[in-house]
Parts: structure tokens; sequence; C-alpha cells
């Protein structure tokens, strides 16, 4: 998640990241990040809502029945860190826990400013709790966060939901040395992971018969309208879930229904569709529960508990700094 160097040819680190993106041969492509806009964050809340979309739920009732035994499992006067916090209300069973023990300081690290302020509503009722949020990429927040801290000071870095799906496998495993370069030993990490399961499952869960998903998918084009000053005509592409059985994942698409040429002013470009071909804006990894360990293991640290839901087929992983 963190970006290289701005090129000067460009005003944004999206304009350049669209530039890229549009490029590509032979499969055009965006980075999911991106959809999460001030539009986008709030169309992701109300997938989250959706009967379709189950991942939310079972993290809630995962961390409902079980974030007494998580925070047993932590060292005392932790803080906590989130990568990608949301409207954080995945996470207030987790500080509402730590607070019943001790003032609780919570760092929520996002991109969408929308999002934190989000966060910021929904959390700041809980009593004993300080919320300071960094609108930075993930890791910059975290490099931040962790350095900042006393010494011996033990963190605590969330990284709900199933937003490691959205890390090809080797790059999810880099991502988590990332992570780990960044704490002490004994520190931990919490991970979300969305389990397989079966394939109607898996495509509804991207694909709602509402909509909700095509729209959240299509405002990246709408966003690069308003930002970039592009023309690109929305009701000439259609939102695509697939699942890839090689990698595990369901893939969102934008397909063009039609062949057109696109201008993009603020990425410097000038963009060429075929008909059917396609924009690939995100994928979303699932596991099985027994490859935590050994990814955990591989990244240097220790799965030491895993709570599951069953319903859904979803787990929460304790992974401790080694």
């Amino acid at each position: 998640m963190t970006q290289p160097a701005l090129s000067p040819r460009f005003s944004s680190a999206f304009a350049e990241a669209v530039h890229a993106g549009l490029s590509r041969h032979p499969q055009k492509e965006l980075p999911s990040m991106y959809l999460y806009d001030e539009v986008g964050s709030a169309l992701f809340e109300v997938i989250t809502a959706l009967p379709e979309y189950g991942v939310t739920r079972a993290e809630e009732r995962v961390l409902k029945a079980h974030a007494g035994d998580i925070v047993d499992a932590l060292p005392a006067n932790v803080k906590v860190a989130e990568l990608g916090s949301g409207s954080g209300r995945k996470t207030r069973r987790i500080l509402e826990a730590l607070c019943k023990k001790q003032p609780t300081a919570y760092y929520p690290i996002e991109i969408s400013r929308t999002a934190l302020q989000l966060c910021h509503r929904e959390l700041g009722d809980i009593e004993r709790v300080s919320i300071v949020g960094y609108e930075r990429d993930y890791l910059a927040g975290l490099a931040e966060v962790s350095g900042k801290r006393n010494k011996g000071e033990p963190l605590l870095v969330l990284f709900l939901g199933s937003t490691i799906g959205n890390f090809a496998r080797l790059a999810a495993t880099k991502f988590l040395r990332s992570i780990r370069g960044m704490l002490e030993p004994g520190d931990a990490l919490l991970l979300g992971t969305d389990l397989i399961k079966p394939l109607p499952m898996l495509i509804a869960a991207y694909d709602d018969p509402i909509g909700v998903t095509a729209a959240f998918n299509l405002n990246l084009l709408a966003r690069i309208n308003r930002e970039l000053g592009a023309d690109f005509p929305l009701d000439a592409f259609e939102h695509v879930a697939r699942f890839n059985p090689d990698a595990r994942s369901i893939e969102m698409h934008l397909r063009a229904t039609r062949a057109l040429s696109v201008r993009v002013r603020g990425a410097d470009l000038r963009v060429d569709f075929r008909q059917g071909e396609t924009i690939w804006t995100e994928s979303s990894h699932k596991y099985v529960a027994e490859e935590v360990a050994p990814i955990a293991v591989d990244a240097g640290f220790e799965c030491t508990h895993q709570w599951r839901d069953e319903e859904w087929q979803f787990a929460e992983s304790l992974l401790v700094a080694r």
C-alpha cells in the first residue's frame, strides 16, 4: 500500500495510477484502493448490509463471541492501530472489551477521509478510548504510529474484514512481512480472512441482485470522470464478478459493452477499448483456515489463536510477532 515517488508528469498518485493501469496490456487494471472515495465508501457500507454479503456479519459474530478472549490474549496497556478502519463498526467489540480493562489509544489508518470521519462518529462514545486518525496508506500510517510509541509499549494491529484477500498470495505474505518489520517481538496482529465457500455464495456476494456492488464498481469510472476530467460513458460499461479457480479468488471487472475511446485529461491519456474488454478493479482471494499458520510463520509471526464463524466460513487469527 505504499506509494512510489510521484512523477512530475502527474498531479496526484491517483492520476499516475490511472495512467499506468489503463496503459497495461493485455489486461487493463486499476488499484482497488481507489474504489473508496466518499461515494465508494458510502456504497461499501451498504454492501456490508446486503444479505448476500456475509463477511461483515460473520466477523461481527466472531468478535461478539470472542472479544474477551482476544483481549485476554494481549499484553497489558496495548495500543491499537487499525489498517483500513472503514466506519469502525466492526472494531467496537474489541475496543469496548479493552476499555473495560484499561484506557485505550486507538489509531485508525485510512486513505478515505470520509471513512475516518465515520469512524470517529461510530466509536467516539466508547468510554476511556482516545482516537487519533491517520489519513495515510496502510504502511505509511503504521510506520508513523509505531515510530511514535514509547519503548516497551505493546501494539495490536487490526487488519480485519477480508482486506488481506485483495493481495495475491505472494504479495499478501510480503505485506505481512512489511507489517512485521515495524513491530517488536510480542506485538500482535489480528487478521481477518474470508474462507473458501460454495461458488454460488461467492458470486452472489460480489454481484448482488439489486446492483449495489455494480454501482460501487462503476463509481471508480465516475471518480475518474470527476477528478481527472475523463469522459467515460458509464452506460458503456457493466460490472462483472467471476471466480478464478487457480488463484482461489473472486475478480471484479468493468466490461466495455461496445468499442469506444476515452480521454483522461488529468492522466495525460487516451485509451481505446474493444467490445468485451475489461478493466480489472479488484480481487478477493479466499483462504482455508489451516493455511493461515504457515503464512504467519513465513512472515515472522506465530498464529497463537484462531476463531471461526461456521455459518459463513470466516476466520479471525491472532498472530504474535516473533
